[in-house]
């Protein structure tokens, strides 16, 4: 039976999380409609919680990182999806403009990423709704057998494959360094280590840091040890190839252009920090040891393809970065530990 009428989580101001209900939009011939399972809490989304992102607008109605099963379908869907299909969804892209055309649809040059989706007073993409409309070519299709919670990485697997695009991993001779072990940090190691590079994590949470260890990386205690020097030291004194920063802080910029190497380093900046942190760099300094600052956000359509790909065929472990789940009806305690300190908190939609 199709619903007429959603539930969804919606931030309505700073730290303040509420379940609304709203009209669920027709069907139209090129979409599917959805039963939502999971959506996870990522860093964007609670920094929207925190009022560090009022700019984008209150009522939010946020939430991208989720996944659940087809339940309808417009006529003009064909065979690439069935009803019973399990699917995560993608950001909305128009398909038509230079970017989508060319691959590059977080770039999409007629659909605002945080706009306005409907006519009415919401802001987001209703992430975390119980049922969810989407033209067809905004999802893709997941394994049965993989978690909810765990199909939902799709879109942040996404962007760190977006990131590695950039980096040019050499397998077995890079030593790539991760600075920051929450849920983007260790996504990054894991890909960095599945494309053949040496993997250290940088971390001062002792909870990250045992994370870090269970899934086998070397790890800096970065509140007990000097991460410059341990990672000289790791490196008989070379330096990182590559240096990752997911966390947004003044003291990871600094270490990450003091342990990058003496010639043809990386340094990308993958995480936002809000206020922003500082960056202080001497141009001659990037001139000389030739270092190239990367700046990476969001996925192309090859890398949200590809992290379906990698979660379905389990290349990849995402089962440790999921902190807790707490269905919808709790979504303002969901936020309250979607803390920086914790891994990714899901919101369980539709649970039986």
């Amino acid at each position: 039976m199709i619903p007429n009428r959603i539930t969804f989580g919606c931030l309505t101001k700073k730290g303040v999380a509420e379940v609304r209900e709203r009209e669920l939009p027709e069907l139209k011939a090129d979409e599917l409609l959805v039963k939502q399972e999971a959506c996870n809490i990522c860093t964007t989304d609670y920094q929207q919680w925190q009022g560090l992102r009022e700019h984008q607008g209150y009522p939010m109605a946020g939430g991208h990182e989720c996944s659940g099963v087809v339940i309808a379908k417009g006529p003009e869907v064909g065979n690439a999806f069935e009803i019973g299909d399990r699917v995560s969804i993608l950001y909305d892209y128009c398909g038509i403009c230079d970017n989508c055309k060319a691959g590059e649809i977080t770039n999409c040059q007629n659909i605002e990423m945080f706009g306005k989706n409907y006519s009415d007073e919401y802001y987001g993409l209703f992430g975390f709704a119980n049922y969810f409309i989407r033209k067809a070519k905004s999802f893709v299709k997941m394994s049965p057998d993989l978690p909810p919670e765990e199909a939902a990485f799709v879109e942040p697997l996404g962007s760190v494959l977006h990131n590695m695009k950039k980096l040019r991993i050499r397998p077995g001779k890079d030593t790539v360094v991760v600075i920051g072990a929450g849920t983007m940090g260790l996504l990054n190691a894991e890909v960095a280590r599945a494309m053949g590079g040496r993997v250290i994590v940088s971390e001062m949470m002792d909870k990250k840091i045992g994370i870090s260890k269970s899934m086998g990386f070397e790890v800096i205690d970065a509140k007990t040890e000097n991460p410059v020097q341990r990672v000289m030291e790791f490196t008989n004194g070379q330096g990182a190839d590559i240096v990752i920063l997911a966390v947004g802080a003044t003291a990871a910029n600094s270490q990450a252009l003091e342990m990058i190497k003496k010639r043809d380093g990386k340094i990308s900046l993958f995480a936002a920090g809000y206020p922003a942190p500082q960056m202080t760099i001497d141009p001659n300094t990037i001139h000389y040891k030739k270092i190239e600052l990367i700046g990476t956000f969001g996925s192309d359509l090859d890398d949200y393809n590809n992290a379906a790909r990698m979660l379905n065929e389990k290349r990849v472990d995402v089962s440790k970065l999921v902190e807790e789940k707490i269905p919808l009806a709790r979504i303002q305690e969901a936020f309250e530990k979607a803390n920086p300190g914790n891994y990714r908190v899901s919101v369980t939609l539709n649970a039986d």
